[in-house]
């Protein structure tokens, strides 16, 4: 193909998924491309609010061969994370082409791929990893009457923080980390007493115990890959200790009172929710703490095997494509590979299958 360049691996993203992947194949003097959209290093975490923090203290939040320095007062923060990430590029040398969006993959003549950037830009490979994580693909269910609210909605990707919702009553929907985390957070400038935050959950909250932090899940998340289902505690995960881990903030504002859980609402209404049994309130905001789906948008003429949706998927391999593979998305193409101490062991075997070592 013309005027396209030539690599043996193209790495689609280049935050931490990416960035892992990246090492193994520079430590293996392999011939790869790292593609990002973005116009700067960190992935998703520039976009994060300011209180969010890992779960984790830094020596356990680190990407294979680099350290992550320590931090004073706690785990982490976003800007933390980011700086961790600039650096390890930067120390690596890792080749990444920074305002490179990937539009579309298709399958290369007679084998491989070939890669469509926005700008017109393409790429020749043998190799593709699709390491493109969630971040852009908020998801926010469909509810009755949403259509004729009249207030505000966003979702937790693009809240930055309570001063903005300060005076106004709002409602958090989301009974997992990221609710339970900006539902303390509005705590400092609202008062759940008086009705200004509600927090909504499809059940009751389920707490991870206090001492459990993110060390504890990538043991239990790495035990369930190492054992057989429904031996010790294998094909269960993280999911079997609870969905809320317990980070300070979320603590002290539980211990306070201040984190009440209140069932999902049934409908809305123009200026507010309402439940069937006749309970209405008055809403300014909604704040959806709904998850996201994988940013898989760039691989969909490849025409990938899927279930309920999903694609399949053997760790980050996808069986049936050769040469193709997905990091990061989540435990469901790899244990605990969303995660910063997680997502190496997936990118080492990703790269060991792609340079078949």
């Amino acid at each position: 193909m013309k005027n396209a360049v030539v690599k043996d691996v193209v790495v689609i993203g280049g935050g931490q998924a990416g960035l892992a992947a990246g090492f193994y194949l520079a430590r293996a003097s392999a011939d790869f491309e790292i593609l990002d959209g973005s116009e700067g290093p960190g992935g998703a975490w520039p976009h994060t609010w300011p209180s969010l923090r890992l779960f984790s203290p830094a020596d356990y939040s680190s990407l294979p061969g680099r350290r992550m320095h320590r931090t004073d007062g706690g785990n982490p923060d976003a800007a933390h994370v980011v700086e961790y990430l600039r650096g390890y590029e930067e120390y690596y040398g890792l080749p990444v082409r920074r305002g490179t969006g990937v539009t579309r993959v298709e399958r290369g003549d007679p084998e491989g791929f070939v890669v469509h950037a926005a700008d017109g830009r393409r790429w020749r490979a043998r190799v593709v990893i699709s390491a493109t994580g969630t971040w852009s693909r908020p998801f926010v269910p469909t509810y009755p009457g949403v259509g004729g609210f009249r207030g505000e909605q966003i979702h937790s990707a693009g809240y930055r923080g309570p001063e903005a919702f300060r005076g106004r009553r709002v409602v958090v929907v989301g009974g997992a980390n990221s609710g339970a985390q900006i539902a303390a957070d509005l705590a400092a400038v609202l008062d759940p007493g008086r009705g200004e935050l509600i927090w909504c959950t499809t059940g009751p909250p389920r707490y991870l115990p206090d001492d459990v932090d993110g060390r504890e899940l990538f043991r239990v998340a790495s035990a369930s890959v190492r054992a057989p289902a429904g031996e010790n505690g294998g094909g269960r995960g993280v999911a079997a200790l609870g969905d809320i881990v317990v980070v300070p903030p979320i603590r002290a504002a539980r211990d306070a009172g201040l984190l009440v859980a209140t069932p999902m609402f049934d409908r809305f209404h123009p200026d507010g929710v309402e439940w069937d049994d006749g309970r209405r309130e008055p809403v300014d905001a909604v704040i959806w703490c709904t998850g996201f789906r994988p940013a898989l948008g760039h691989l969909r003429g490849l025409g990938l095997p899927r279930v309920n949706g999903r694609v399949i998927a053997d760790g980050p391999a996808v069986p049936g494509v050769p040469g193709l593979f997905l990091l990061g998305y989540g435990d469901w193409c790899g244990a605990a590979s969303a995660t910063l101490i997680g997502v190496g062991q997936w990118a080492k075997a990703a790269v060991a299958a792609a340079l078949g070592r």
